[in-house]
């Protein structure tokens, strides 16, 4: 296929296919590397980071830590001190953060050797060792913390992720985040979301045309709004959100991609979708909960937006043990 067949701009995701050539396939590795490290990967259908970007982030993440003075207390430990360590889970869940937490170990001494027991995206238990450590101590004991606040932060909302596409399993439906996420880490999350087995909605606002409530309120006609938004949308998506059926019988005809139904209770979403007649893709955003996003998935609609699963994912606890 062509290079450019593998990016999906409105997620940010390069798609490398297990059937590729070897030349096309350095040819979009060497792109990621040295121009997209914002893009999430995806080699057979495992999403994965560009490890520039990883260390960038470490490097910020240890030097908030360390700075101006470095850690005091480790500095009373012997420069020589050998230690050997494990992380554990506290809580079952899906993990993620791996190779952040590896780097965050290397950034104090690169000669600390991190051996990983699985793989992200894996299912883990209570209790389970999911690394161990080996190496100076000064090191392990410097990097501890930032290692697992990574591992914690990715893993739980991939585990959050889960719980929600679990919920809506069998239905013909997807589970996507938000740009409703911690600044500076979307990326991070949205990595998060795809280990949990969600979508990722539009990286920011460059991505996709979306026409949401407050762009109709100071516009004031949906209709037009609309219309300006397909004369200038080169060559990206549109997406119009509605919170009645009032709205979506205006727009409906005019060629954008899809409907985002805003707060919208059942009985109004299956009838905005039974209107649109499968000439527009759907989504359901507000209000979503682990609690009613089956009811709301058995309307029928293609997509459910859930901040929850970044803006609110609870941690997933993990533990360095000596």
């Amino acid at each position: 296929p062509k290079i450019l067949d593998c990016l999906e701009k409105e997620t940010n995701e390069i798609l490398i296919p297990e059937v590729i050539s070897r030349k096309a396939r350095k040819a979009v590795e060497r792109m990621v590397a040295v121009g997209r490290s914002h893009w999430i990967v995806i080699r057979n259908k495992k999403p994965s980071l560009n490890q520039r970007y990883i260390k960038k982030i470490v490097k910020n993440a240890m030097m908030e830590d360390l700075q101006p003075h470095g850690d005091v207390t480790t500095q009373l430990i012997k420069n020589k001190k050998k230690l050997k360590a494990k992380i554990i889970s506290n809580q079952k869940g899906i993990i993620g953060g791996l190779n952040f937490a590896r780097e965050a170990f290397k950034y104090s001494d690169k000669k600390i050797n991190f051996k990983a027991k699985m793989k992200d995206g894996r299912k883990i238990d209570k209790k389970k060792v999911v690394a161990t450590i080996t190496g100076n101590a000064k090191g392990i004991l410097k990097s501890e913390r930032v290692a697992l606040n990574f591992l914690s932060i990715i893993s739980g909302v991939a585990t959050i992720t889960n719980k929600f596409v679990i919920k809506v399993r069998g239905k013909p439906c997807k589970i996507c985040c938000t740009r409703k996420t911690s600044p500076n880490l979307r990326l991070i999350q949205k990595y998060g979301v795809k280990l949990g087995g969600g979508l990722n909605h539009r990286f920011n606002l460059s991505d996709e045309i979306l026409i949401k409530d407050n762009h109709i309120a100071v516009e004031g006609d949906i209709r037009k709004l609309v219309k300006k938004a397909i004369k200038n949308k080169c060559g990206k998506k549109i997406t119009v959100e509605v919170d009645n059926l009032n709205q979506l019988k205006k727009i409906i005809g005019l060629k954008f991609h899809r409907v985002l139904f805003d707060n919208m209770n059942s009985k109004n979403l299956r009838k905005g979708i039974k209107i649109l007649n499968m000439f527009y893709e759907t989504e359901a955003s507000g209000g979503i909960t682990l609690k009613n996003v089956r009811k709301i998935a058995s309307t029928g609609v293609k997509r459910i937006s859930v901040g929850q699963i970044t803006h609110s994912a609870p941690i997933v606890n993990f533990k360095l043990e000596v």
